[in-house]
């Protein structure tokens, strides 16, 4: 395994991040239990959460995935051992379930308190907002549209100031942000220079061949202002292994499962896939490796989040570790970039 630091701490996370949101819903619990031993025995020590998981979120699974976390704990007295990130779920249609007050102070209180108590633990070492309180665009939405109508207000250094007061309780170690863009990403840290609170040293978005809009403006605040990528989709819902293409996938793959997890799956993206699978074969490796390992080599990304729900699957991601792709490699990836530049729909 390969490590590095989360930034501007002394907090050591392998650069392969296991990722949880399958457990509780397409995962059982003793299928969590098995990954996270095996990650765990192969130098995986940073295990990525949210109190929203299993996806897709609904009342009957709420936080169950924690849950399932909080157990093996309990059950191997592992939690030293282990880098541990959560979330608050900011606000959505499909997140009325979980609160109703997004990111004020008391809601924020309430998240942590009960993700402790669900993972069965005294502290988180990495707490995340899950997507910004604002009307901005997410999953998908190529570009910002301005609505004047947003009740948001601006509540930057409301929440830093009461993630510093969580900070200082012992709570929580360090802060980070999810789904955020450039403007939301500089704020925060803007707000944390100015008025000396507590500094996002992360943040979580989706990263994969089929997706690098985050080489964008978002990279360069990345690289100047040290705030590392926890890079989550690298396999694009596991369209980059090449099974939807080849028609090898299991009854029980997420985009069989669930229809609205399609933002990978249009004809651009399908044609891309193609390209990149044909590099690999080229190159005698498999394209979930190829995929894994171009997102891991990327400057600015502190750790690569992967997931799966077969023991193959995550045996295979894990070992994307070992790989590093040349120059002529990565100049064929260009390649295809360059012809279908970010095809996600």
């Amino acid at each position: 395994m390969k490590y590095t630091t989360l930034p501007n701490t002394n907090i050591k996370v392998s650069k392969i991040c296991l990722g949880t949101m399958t457990w509780g819903n397409q995962n059982t619990q003793d299928e969590g239990f098995a990954q996270m031993d095996y990650a765990l025995d192969q130098g995986v020590n940073f295990f990525d959460t949210a109190e929203l998981y299993p996806v897709p979120a609904n009342v009957e699974t709420y936080a169950e995935t924690e849950r399932i976390i909080g157990n093996w704990f309990k059950k191997s007295g592992n939690r030293d051992k282990v880098v541990l990130a959560s979330k608050i779920a900011g606000p959505g249609d499909y997140t009325a379930h979980i609160r109703t007050n997004g990111f004020k102070p008391k809601a924020i209180q309430d998240a942590v308190n009960k993700s402790l108590e669900r993972l069965q633990t005294d502290y988180i070492d990495l707490y995340q907002l899950h997507w910004p309180e604002r009307q901005t665009n997410t999953f998908g939405v190529r570009d910002y549209a301005h609505n004047s109508k947003d009740a948001w207000q601006d509540n930057f250094n409301e929440i830093l100031h009461t993630l510093d007061t969580i900070i200082k309780e012992g709570k929580i170690r360090q802060i980070g942000i999810s789904n955020e863009k450039a403007w939301g990403t500089m704020r925060y840290l803007e707000e944390s220079k100015q008025h000396n609170l507590p500094r996002m040293v992360t943040i979580q978005n989706a990263y994969s061949l089929l997706n690098r809009v985050f080489e964008g403006d978002l990279a360069e605040i990345s690289m100047r202002e040290n705030i590392g990528l926890l890079a989550y989709s690298p396999m694009a819902f596991g369209v980059l292994s090449g099974k939807y293409i080849k028609g090898t996938a299991a009854a029980n793959a997420r985009l069989k499962l669930f229809s609205r997890f399609n933002r990978y799956s249009s004809d651009s993206c399908t044609e891309a896939t193609k390209r990149y699978l044909k590099i690999a074969e080229e190159n005698n490796i498999s394209l979930a490796q190829m995929a894994l390992a171009f997102v891991t080599q990327q400057p600015f990304v502190t750790s690569n989040i992967i997931g799966a729900t077969t023991m193959s699957q995550l045996k295979e991601n894990i070992d994307s570790i070992n790989i590093e792709l040349k120059k002529d490699v990565l100049d064929q990836i260009k390649e295809v970039h360059n012809a279908i530049p970010n095809p996600t729909s």
